[in-house]
């Protein structure tokens, strides 16, 4: 059964109820944001909606608080709101609304689409995605919307292959399908009609000219029409894998017992994985990432993959009394407790690794098996000479003052020792992901908390199957920083990778590396 509510986003956007069309807001930006809001289905901090809509000098907090009320007004009734709003984040509860666009996305995930179905999509697909409402927030905004109709491109096409290589198609029908593919993606139109070519052939003899598939022998051509398919399924699966994840990954939050949200993600299924919090993370913009992103998919194929944005950062709580390596664990363990795990393997990286440590200490029934990358026991503070020390404490004192601009230099104080092997675009990538995960204050508190760390004499009490891995030229975390952590765990492996990166990135040899050695891990320890 329909629901009540429904919302176009192809065409221009619209409301309906009960099959009539609300009136929307008149400002666009208003429009702007209910489109946003819906599209990506999760929720978002306020300041990167102020960001994506409205420029200085602009109040934009004020903006956008005039602008929920009226969305309100459209969408909510009394017994159901759907602008779900708090002081940090807003979201749209698409719950019991139909969406075209996430039934686009389902359908679509379905090998046995009707060919009705295929048809009613490909008409929907013509449409521009959001048409008019260009230039109605930033250029942040305009990016976004650039991307989204790009992946709306994108699905169209795979909407016209199946159609024009569907066996159910008369071949009249199917050439016309065939000519819109062929004009949405010619390489991959010709390389279908290269390999039905020879099957048809064999079938009508020698010298044949060739017809568009769909007449004929469906048998002989469902071969020729599979393999030409195969490499274009590839291409598509992973150019829609990252944007999927965004839409398919279920965003929940839990309260630390200081009160503070913490906002975790779960994605894929079988039995869980959790990954601790490191810096910087940021549930909605990790899948898009040069760093992360293939990691994390690769996780989620075979296992519920679980993350969270600790507090002071990502979509969690960022106006907190208490960020300290204390707080850190308590966050890990609300996480644990409100998904109700009972055992699992735990995944700590940089920092994380050591948050990691003292819960699998304090919890040891519940850890099946520990994967540290990039680790370290005890912070700055107490591992560097007084001369660092004085050089950390001037990179604080730049943090505070520059993060928040546009100026990338005092980021790039971290990711370019974070990552000197990464190619420009994943340095200048990070550069700008940073920014967006935390505020300038929260930056320095960070920093601090980190150097505070010491897990030294919790190491020998860990009874989980540990696996520690580490960059041979870490120049972050040096290596025999994560050799004795190895070292101080009973049984840890160690396992050096060929890398000078803190944070592995994708692109590297030593990324399937890792990848390969924790798959080793998790198998041979039956986890």
């Amino acid at each position: 059964m329909p629901n009540d509510l429904h919302i176009t986003l192809f065409g221009e956007l619209r409301v309906t109820s009960h099959g009539v069309q609300l009136p929307l807001p008149a400002s666009r930006k208003a429009r702007a944001l209910l489109a946003f809001l819906v599209a990506t289905g999760r929720p978002h901090r306020r300041e990167r909606l102020c960001e994506l809509l409205w420029d200085l000098p602009d109040d934009p907090k004020a903006a956008l608080r005039w602008s929920l009320s009226k969305l309100r007004q459209v969408v909510d009734t009394p017994s159901k709101p759907r602008i779900v709003a708090d002081r940090e984040r807003a979201q749209f509860d698409a719950g019991d609304v139909d969406v075209d666009f996430r039934e686009i996305h389902g359908r679509l995930q379905c090998d046995d689409a009707s060919l009705a179905d295929l048809e009613r999509m490909a008409g929907q697909l013509d449409m521009v995605f959001l048409d008019g409402l260009d230039g109605a927030g930033t250029a942040a905004f305009d990016a976004w919307l650039v991307s989204e109709r790009e992946d709306a491109a994108m699905i169209r096409t795979a909407v016209l292959r199946r159609l024009a290589t569907h066996t159910d198609v008369d071949s009249l029908t199917a050439q016309k399908w065939m000519r819109r593919w062929r004009e949405a993606d010619p390489d991959g139109a010709e390389a279908q009609e290269r390999e039905a070519l020879p099957a048809q052939q064999d079938r009508r003899g020698p010298g044949a000219a060739p017809q568009a598939n769909g007449g004929g022998n469906a048998e002989a051509n469902t071969g020729a029409i599979a393999r030409a398919n195969a490499g274009a399924d590839a291409r598509e699966r992973k150019a829609r894998a990252r944007s999927r994840a965004l839409w398919e990954q279920k965003i929940g939050f839990c309260d630390v017992k200081d009160g503070t949200k913490i906002a975790y993600a779960t994605l894929g299924s079988g039995p869980p994985l959790l990954k601790a919090a490191n810096w910087l993370n940021h549930l909605e913009f990790d899948w898009a990432s040069p760093i992360w992103g293939r990691g994390f998919a690769a996780i989620a194929r075979y296992r519920t993959f679980i993350r969270y944005d600790e507090r002071g950062c990502g979509l969690s709580d960022w106006n907190v009394a208490d960020l300290s390596f204390e707080a850190f664990v308590e966050d890990l363990e609300a996480v644990a407790d409100r998904l109700g795990l009972e055992r699992f393997p735990l995944l700590g990286i940089s920092q994380g690794a050591a948050v990691s440590i003292e819960y699998a200490v304090r919890h040891p029934e519940r850890v099946s098996g520990l994967i540290l990358i990039g680790s370290y026991a005890a912070g700055w503070r107490y591992l560097t000479d007084s001369e660092e020390q004085a050089r950390r404490e001037a990179v604080l004192t730049l943090t505070e003052l520059g993060w928040g601009t546009d100026n990338p230099a005092y980021r790039h104080i971290f990711s370019q020792t974070f990552m000197p092997e990464a190619p420009a675009e994943d340095l200048a990538w990070f550069d700008d992901f940073q920014r967006q995960t935390t505020s300038p204050r929260n930056a320095v508190r960070f920093q601090q908390a980190f150097g505070l760390i010491d897990v030294r004499d919790r190491l020998a009490e860990v009874r989980a199957p540990t696996l520690v891995l580490h960059a041979k030229r870490d120049q972050r975390i040096p290596l025999e920083v994560g050799r004795a952590v190895a070292a101080g765990i009973p049984g840890a492996r160690f396992v050096p990778l060929d890398s000078s990166n803190h944070i592995l990135v994708e692109s590297e040899p030593a990324w399937k590396d890792c990848a390969e050695a924790v798959g080793r891990f998790l198998v041979e320890n039956g986890i």
